[in-house]
């Protein structure tokens, strides 16, 4: 079985976060595994308090877990603070834990920062580089780029931009752009390419981002080449948004199993 190790934070609500990224991994019958960076008090109306974990004891969960499950791939969510990023790094490269996607989380959905501001530099300089896959949104896209982006011409020069801090593939999302498409911006050294379609009126996109992450990090794991592993993860999301339970009263969450347990 192929396995895939998230280090993210937990959403008590069940929509987002390492809950999201475990049950995404059950859906493409991947083994999951988990390191918790912060524990959160949310559900589909905001973040009301959150404090991340130790560092000693971030590492630990990561470091245990590779020593007898090694992942096939890794990815990382919300890192809460700078001294965790560098902290998750550090332990990535020494224990030379490759094919990791990391979703550069800054700010929840209902608007609420899960990132210290001073982490941000350390996501640009130690993280970056080790990325096999790094998927930013349009605000997280214009932070690590440096620039304003209110054009599908920005996008391709933003994914341009952050290849050059290190990272294989670059896929800037641009669910925060208006259009009846939805198009994502992908870039690597081979080239771009884009994948578009049609956009989904809902407000059921709560963990939208921890999924498509994870999604991809699934699909490598289990061997797809770079372009197919992103497309078939924004199938799957636009599936688990259209196929969404309705819960909650404000963003809601995805149906992870929209396709049926694995």
């Amino acid at each position: 079985m192929h396995t895939a190790l998230t280090i993210a934070g937990s959403d008590s609500g069940g929509g987002a976060g390492i809950q999201a990224d475990l049950k995404t991994f059950a859906a493409h019958g991947v083994y999951g595994m988990s390191a918790l960076t912060a524990v959160t008090a949310q559900n589909t109306r905001g973040v009301m308090a959150w404090e991340p974990v130790s560092i000693g004891l971030v590492v630990a969960q990561i470091e245990t877990v590779a020593d007898d499950i090694r992942p096939d791939t890794v990815k990382t969510g919300m890192l809460a603070n700078a001294d965790i990023v560098l902290a998750v790094a550090a332990t990535l490269r020494r224990l030379s834990l490759a094919r990791v996607v990391v979703d550069p989380v800054m700010i929840a959905k209902g608007g609420d920062r899960l990132l210290e501001q001073s982490a941000v530099a350390a996501i640009r300089d130690e993280l970056l580089p080790l990325a096999h896959v790094v998927t930013p949104n349009i605000p997280e896209a214009e932070v690590l780029a440096g620039m304003t982006i209110t054009s599908l011409d920005d996008m391709r020069e933003a994914a341009r931009r952050i290849l050059l801090l290190g990272p294989r593939v670059v896929l800037v999302k641009g669910g925060h752009l208006e259009g009846e498409e939805s198009i994502d911006v992908a870039a690597s050294g081979a080239g771009s390419f884009e994948l578009r379609s049609p956009r989904l009126r809902t407000v059921h996109t709560h963990g939208t981002g921890c999924t498509l992450a994870s999604a991809i990090a699934a699909n490598l794991a289990t061997g797809l080449g770079d372009r197919k592993a992103i497309a078939r993860a924004k199938a799957y999301v636009d599936g688990a948004m259209a196929h969404a339970p309705g819960l909650g009263g404000g963003h809601g969450p995805l149906n992870h199993f929209w396709r049926g347990l694995y």
